[in-house]
Formats: structure tokens, sequence, C-alpha cells
């Protein structure tokens, strides 16, 4: 089966649809699907829903969806550095779901894994474990968090061969590999397509089985916050 789509927009095909759950990857503006969020955004798809650590910046990442009001909701842990983002929560407009990162990414694997729910102490006793079960464990207080099952990932890997391994670059394996876990469908950019069985099979961040569709483009490199001083 051939995963190397020509664009973007063409490894979305018949894969989008309104009030989806979109699991996607990034930390900040690393690892971001940068082009599959741009090919999102011209499908005029609405009502989404994403899993994502943060929404990027005002004008990158999913902060380009915000600005063209085609999500609905966030499932979250940061939600700084994004003005419009601030602006429509405060307003009522958006629906945010706050989530601690490493129970953001645990739902995000169990999904991939196939484990329903798991008990975590994190959040016990905050607004984090409102409505949700507890449990005790051992004299300790536990809440359940659902495992993510998203109907489209979407994620940023450095390389990938034709069949879908892929290898991230530093910081960039942050959420990308959990999040292409969970997706029914998981849709991957790479900066480079390299022939199969080239990659070193230790070195191979993800394996091709969960990658559906497969792209390569060009990025940009952002750095997020730079700070200097006079010299």
């Amino acid at each position: 089966m051939n995963k190397v789509y020509g664009s973007a927009s063409e490894a979305l095909e018949g894969v989008l649809h309104d009030g989806m759950l979109i699991a996607a990857g990034g930390f900040g503006l690393c690892g971001i699907p940068e082009l599959l969020l741009s090919a999102i955004r011209d499908a005029g798809t609405k009502d989404m829903t994403f899993a994502s650590n943060n929404a990027g910046v005002d004008d990158f990442g999913i902060g380009i969806l915000l600005q063209t009001r085609q999500v609905k909701k966030m499932i979250s842990s940061y939600v700084g550095e994004n003005a419009e983002f601030m602006r429509q929560y405060l307003s009522g407009e958006l629906e945010l779901e706050f989530n601690p990162q490493g129970t953001l990414a645990e739902r995000m694997r169990a999904g991939g894994c196939g484990i329903p729910g798991f008990y975590t102490k994190t959040g016990v006793g905050t607004v984090i474990a409102d409505g949700k079960e507890h449990k005790d464990f051992d004299g300790e207080t536990y809440i359940l968090e659902r495992g993510i099952v998203a109907d489209l990932s979407i994620v940023k890997a450095w390389k990938a061969d034709a069949t879908g391994n892929l290898v991230f670059r530093k910081t960039a394996r942050n959420f990308n590999p959990p999040a292409a876990m969970c997706g029914k469908i998981c849709v991957v950019e790479v900066e480079e397509i390299v022939p199969t069985g080239s990659l070193d099979p230790d070195s191979i961040h993800l394996p091709g089985i969960y990658v559906h569709r497969l792209i390569q483009g060009a990025h940009e490199k952002r750095i997020e916050q730079r700070t200097t001083r006079a010299a």
C-alpha cells in the first residue's frame, strides 16, 4: 500500500469532517504539523476539537484555525502565547478541557494501546478531578482518566521511509509519538523521505504500523522565545 502523497490536501482527502476530534503533535512551536494544519484551514472544516499540548501562537500552529473560528474545543495543557485563544476562551466562544501535560500524553498513548482508562494521582484535590471517578490504592487517592481515541492524528517528524517508520529530531519527539498512536487515521508530514530499509531499526522512534499517510515538505524553523542581553 502506497502511503506517500503529493501534498497535504491530497493526504487529507476524504478524512476531514465537521465536528471531528483531531490529535495534533507539537510542543510550543516545536514539532508542529504546520502543512497539515494549513490544509485543514483551507478545507474549511469546522466545529473541531483538538487534543494538543498547546495551540501554537496567533499566526502559527492551531492558532491559524482559531483565527478562522474552526475550532470548537481544545483539550490542552498550556494555553499561553496566544492572544486569540485567550480572547475566545474568556468570552465563552471556545471550550477548554485542561489536562496536566503528563496526563494528556498518557491519555493519547493509552488510546493508541487500546487502554480505555487509567488511574493517576495527578490532579487529585484540584479542579482537574471534578466529576471524575476517585479510587484508593494502598492508602492513596487516584482519579480515573480516559484514553483518547481521535478521528485523525496529524504529526510532524524529521525522517520517514516509504512504509511510515518515523524518526523525530530532538525536542520534536514530544507529543508527536503518542498523538500519532491514538488516531484512527494518522497523517504525517516529514522533512525527508528516505529509501525503505535505510533507517537503522534501533533509531526508529515510531513504527510505520501507526502511519497511514505521509507527505514531504519544507518547514519553518521558528524560535518561540528569544532572550538576549546587552554585551
